[in-house]
């Protein structure tokens, strides 16, 4: 019986454990279950996600891919519609020369036409009369045609004369606009930089001490200074500074690195100074060269001797009324080289001709004659050609020139001399000619103030608006305009403004 009860609870034991145990792997399978759908549905939201990411960063990459395409597009066209720009521009130039040969050689054959047509008529008149004085007078052959010459010469003189003021004058008008052009397209393309050119040159030094070391006892230095160096040193109360005046730049330059080297050095006595001024000088002297190497680099010209780069180089320290000589004579090469090009000539010659042109201004100190001459004497001793030696001494009227490229460096000459800001008057000079600017507008009749501005390259006439109309104002403007022609020199071009302003006002109140 006890046995029976032990094996009965031992049935519900195993029962309830396998119930137990059925329950617990039900909910391990409810739980499993559970978590592979989460997983699931995460793994989805996740998958959602990443897709979404992915294609926002491929619309980003292909917008991005189209703005390149898209920038890459429009400076292809920009590119392509300046080169048609040019290519229209080019054409254009083209089409007017061609226009203006065409014009040209219909001229020619239509005079041809008139002469063969004046030639045929006068022979036919010629026989007649020939043989009409033949047969009336008794005249021979030989005394008949002086007779027809004769009276053929005198009745068409005038009209030849006529013709030929006609052609002149319209090859003279076509000519001038051709100049023009020419000249203001050589200006345009080349933009030089102005530096304006001083007389002094101020040093720094480390001390106010240095000053009295400068000097030295009883000014035996700053006299040693000056005497070797042939320029002013200037020592006044300005902290830490002297100044060194010269007229010579050369001069000057060679001072400036003496006297910086010297204050370097600490060292400071006669033959120190003299010391330093030798090595100055030394390089100087290369600095002379190189500029003038670098000079026939930037105007394009080759094969110059070594003296004549080193005249060059001179002109590197050479100024005329303020302006750089070596700089005015590399902006003449390529003023006239443009020029050259437009008009067909020898560029080199005339790129050649331009940088030498001032050759002379590098020794004209030391040698006596004009600047023209001596250049050209230079050039000829250093074996440059007879056409180059022709500009350098005709580019101010002295000599005749002999080829075209002569004539395009005198014009070359006068344009960097007179374009605005590169050369400079003295302050007397200046402010006197600002004064005869407004005399002279204020002189005419109807003028209330005048104005002088732009450095003196424009001047403003205010008149009285009751008593001048506008048609009186241009001719007011004119009439100044040729006054100041006539009596006054300036550099450039002037402008002349007359302003015509009347205001009414009127409160309202």
């Amino acid at each position: 019986m006890m046995w029976a009860v032990v094996a009965a609870i031992g049935v519900v034991a195993f029962f309830l454990g396998y119930a137990y145990a059925k329950r617990a792997v039900e909910n391990r399978l409810k739980k499993a279950k559970e978590d592979y759908e989460s997983i699931i549905e995460n793994a989805k939201k996740e998958a959602q996600s990443v897709k979404a990411k992915m294609i926002e960063e491929a619309r980003i990459e292909i917008h991005r891919m189209k703005e390149e395409a898209e920038s890459e597009r429009r400076r292809r066209e920009e590119e392509l519609k300046s080169y048609e720009e040019r290519l229209l521009k080019r054409e254009e130039i083209i089409a007017r020369r061609e226009e203006t040969i065409d014009k040209k050689e219909e001229m020619v054959e239509e005079l041809k036409k008139k002469l063969e047509e004046k030639e045929k008529e006068l022979q036919e008149k010629e026989s007649k009369i020939n043989e009409e004085l033949t047969r009336i007078a008794g005249m021979s052959e030989e005394e008949a045609r002086e007779v027809l010459l004769k009276n053929a010469e005198d009745k068409y003189r005038h009209d030849l004369a006529m013709l030929y003021k006609n052609i002149k004058d319209e090859i003279e008008d076509k000519a001038e606009e051709e100049a023009k052009r020419i000249m203001a397209i050589a200006i345009q393309r080349y933009a030089a930089e102005y530096v304006g050119e001083v007389t002094i040159t101020t040093v720094a030094l480390p001390s106010d001490d240095m000053k009295g070391r400068i000097i030295g006892r009883e000014g035996r230095n700053i006299r040693a200074f000056e005497k070797l160096t042939g320029v002013d040193l200037i020592i006044d109360d300005t902290p830490e500074v002297v100044v060194i005046s010269s007229f010579n730049p050369l001069r000057r330059e060679i001072a400036r690195l003496t006297l910086e080297r010297l204050v370097a050095d600490g060292r400071i006595h006669p033959a120190r100074i003299e010391e330093m001024y030798e090595k100055a000088k030394k390089e100087i002297e290369k600095v002379i060269k190189d500029a003038g190497q670098d000079a026939a680099f930037r105007a394009g010209v080759m094969g110059l001797h070594p003296e004549i780069i080193k005249l060059l180089g001179k002109l590197r320290f050479r100024t005329s009324y303020g302006q750089n000589v070596l700089e005015h004579s590399i902006e003449v090469a390529h003023l006239a080289g443009m020029m050259a090009a437009e008009l067909g000539l020898n560029v080199d010659r005339a790129k050649r001709g331009g940088l030498l042109h001032d050759i002379g201004k590098a020794v004209d100190h030391e040698v006596e004659g004009s600047h023209t001459i001596i250049g050209g004497e230079l050039a000829r001793r250093y074996g440059e050609k007879e056409d180059i030696i022709n500009i350098i001494m005709s580019h101010h009227g002295e000599v005749e020139p002999t080829t075209p490229e002569a004539v395009l460096v005198a014009a070359a000459d006068a344009l960097s001399a007179a374009r605005p800001g590169s050369r400079r008057e003295t302050l007397e000079n200046y402010i006197r000619r600002l004064m005869k600017l407004e005399e002279i507008a204020t002189g005419f009749k109807n003028v209330e103030k005048a104005y002088a501005i732009q450095a003196g390259r424009e001047i403003r006439v205010i008149v009285q608006p009751d008593k001048i109309d506008d048609a009186e104002a241009d001719l007011l403007a004119y009439e100044i305009a040729k006054k100041i022609e006539e009596e006054l020199e300036y550099p450039g071009v002037l402008k002349v403004v007359v302003i015509r302003e009347r205001r009414s006002v009127a409160y309202a109140k």
